[in-house]
Formats: structure tokens, sequence, C-alpha cells
């Protein structure tokens, strides 16, 4: 029995279990970047619930009653910084990163000309997803702890689609 993938925006209640799968979600990067601190590992409880109770947009996925993923958007002016999209690891490779990605984007319809968001330079199942959805990797940089990462960015898609 298959059940059904819902995407809802995350209440305040939701800190623990996203805290939860964005820290399993994240390490096998950690461990494959031998960095235990990258930032979503790092991350406290208070602060996804101060994320949660401001301004940004928080989307979780949710399998029946389990949440297995989640993903954030901050917009400053006309660009919706995206980041961690995080993926229980059991969920991995069934479509719910690309779920995510597509509904925080569309979260941000009209509010944001552009998206941009990074991952680490060496992550190719991740910069994969990402240029599959029309990202284009614009620059590379360490983030603090000396982690190479790539960063991404991509218009925002008019409104005015035609299905031609």
């Amino acid at each position: 029995m298959s059940v059904e993938l819902s995407i809802v925006p995350a209440v305040v209640a939701d800190a623990g279990e996203i805290l939860t799968v964005q820290r399993a979600g994240y390490l096998s990067e950690a461990q494959h970047y031998r960095e235990p601190f990258l930032p979503p590992l790092t991350e406290t409880l208070d602060e996804v619930g101060a994320v949660l109770a401001g301004p940004d947009i928080v989307l979780v996925a949710r399998s029946g009653h389990r949440l297995v993923g989640s993903v954030r958007a901050h917009l400053v002016g006309d660009t919706a910084h995206v980041g961690r999209l995080a993926v229980a690891p059991d969920q991995q490779g069934r479509g719910v990163g690309a779920r995510l990605l597509t509904a925080i984007e569309e979260a941000c319809a009209g509010r944001a000309a552009r998206f941009a968001l990074f991952t680490g330079a060496d992550s190719a199942r991740t910069l994969a997803l990402y240029q599959r959805y029309g990202y284009r990797i614009v620059a590379h940089r360490p983030d603090p702890n000396g982690t190479p990462l790539a960063v991404l960015e991509k218009p925002a898609v008019s409104s005015a689609r035609s299905d031609a």
C-alpha cells in the first residue's frame, strides 16, 4: 500500500521532526566531505523554531503522518534563497526532493524574480537535481569551515506559460 505524499507549510510544532530529518538527510554529506560541522547538522531546535516563527517560507513533505522532508526559502529583495532541502534517507531517490523544490518555487511565485541556493561542489546527485530543474552554477566558494560549495541560480518562471 502506497501512502500519498503531501507538501504543506510547516508550523512551529514541526521543529523537532524537521531537525531530525535534516540531520539524518545531511549526515551522508558530512561523511562525504569529512565535515561533521555542516550548518544543517549544528543547527539547534531553538534555531529551527525561530525560523518557523519568522518570515521565511518553510514547507514539509509528509507521507501519511510522517514528516519525510523539508525545505526553506528566505526572501531578500527579489531573490528567494532556497536552503536546507532535506529528505529522510530511506525516502531519497523517490522524487521527494524534486517535489519540495518545485513547491518552494511555487510558494515564492510573484515575490521572487530569481532563486539562489548552494550545495557541496562535489555533491553530484544534488547538483544533477538542481540542474534538472533549471539551476545553473554561477560561482564556487568555500563555506566557513572550508567545504567547497557550488552556488546556483535560476530565474523565476513567469506565470504566463505556453502549453505549445
